[in-house]
């Protein structure tokens, strides 16, 4: 008998700007769901974006955001979130450049992590519009602890601030 899945509410950002974007994210979706050890609660609508960093001439983004739920550690899904990026061509040659996947997981119940390969929450997630904008859809009400807002506060505070002259 396999382990319950877990109460932590998991939250995953996800992002394309290759190819087909919502057919890369959608197969990332399809793909977790596919995952005995991950219950996908919610999916956010696809918001196109602009790059942010990276190589001037990328293109557009695609991003969205997940609610999970898994029996898996923190380490274990982001390990199996890694494997779907290599799984569909991702190559981390230049920093924030272009990519079929990325899969950035942001929060994991009230755990905390702060090593090399994990981060938890995700330490930027509060500065980012294209992060806050799906998140918002799913879970506006989740407190990011960067900040001691929820995720539908801070996202309409990144926007004003972006508005102002």
């Amino acid at each position: 008998m396999s382990a319950p899945f877990g109460d932590e509410r998991v939250f995953v950002a996800l992002g394309s700007n290759v190819g087909d974007r919502a057919a890369w994210l959608g197969e990332a979706v399809a793909s977790l769901r596919a995952d005995p050890d991950v219950r996908v609660v919610a999916v956010s609508r696809w918001l196109e974006t602009a790059p942010v960093g990276g190589p001037p001439d990328q293109g557009p983004y695609l991003n969205g955001a997940l609610e999970l739920r898994t029996r898996l550690a923190p380490r274990e899904l982001l390990a199996r979130l890694q494997r779907l990026e290599r799984l569909a061509g991702r190559e981390r040659a230049v920093r924030d450049g272009p990519r079929t996947h990325d899969l950035d997981l942001l929060a994991f119940g009230e755990r905390r992590a702060a090593t090399p390969e994990l981060a938890l929450p995700h330490p930027r997630m509060h500065l980012r519009l294209f992060v806050l904008e799906p998140l918002e859809e799913i879970a506006p009400e989740l407190e990011l602890a960067a900040v001691g807002r929820s995720v539908a506060e801070q996202r309409a505070r990144l926007e004003a601030a972006h508005a102002a002259p």
